[in-house]
């Protein structure tokens, strides 16, 4: 099982990150890091993606878990289980606002070999949630 993750501190309330993540990002999705976003952000909706990660390629999804203000969760992957990605986003309120956490997990018996053949992650989660972060304070 590959996972990454990534969180940051924003000074901003959680409906209005929120906001941002649900409604502002399908607007405008290159400023987080996404060539492309289709689709609406609501509970069992489909969306399609296209990140810098991999711009040649199109992820269908299913917006699985749409919990307002504070949890959603993405899924999507191979027929039967043999290959998913879960992408959870979580906003958790904090002293000065909030506290961002988003999460990919990978599962199943393909998972292992198609991992190894995709690019750290890691970069892309970190550019995200700081998009995230400076779209919600200086609003």
């Amino acid at each position: 099982m590959k996972t990454y993750e990534t969180q940051i501190e924003i000074s901003a309330s959680p409906d209005a990150v929120w906001h941002i993540l649900t409604k502002e990002l399908p607007r405008a999705p290159e400023t987080f890091g996404l060539l492309h976003f289709e689709g609406d952000m609501a509970p069992g909706a489909k969306i399609k993606i296209r990140s810098e990660v991999a711009p040649e390629r199109t992820f269908a999804l299913r917006v699985q878990t749409f919990e307002p203000p504070g949890r959603m969760v993405w899924t999507g992957g191979m027929p039967f289980g043999l290959f998913t990605g879960t992408r959870s986003f979580s906003l958790t309120p904090a002293t000065s606002g909030c506290t961002f956490s988003m999460k990919e997990v990978f599962t199943g018996p393909m998972s292992g070999m198609i991992t190894k053949s995709m690019p750290d992650l890691t970069p892309s989660f970190i550019k995200f949630a700081e998009a995230l972060k400076i779209k919600a304070e200086t609003q």
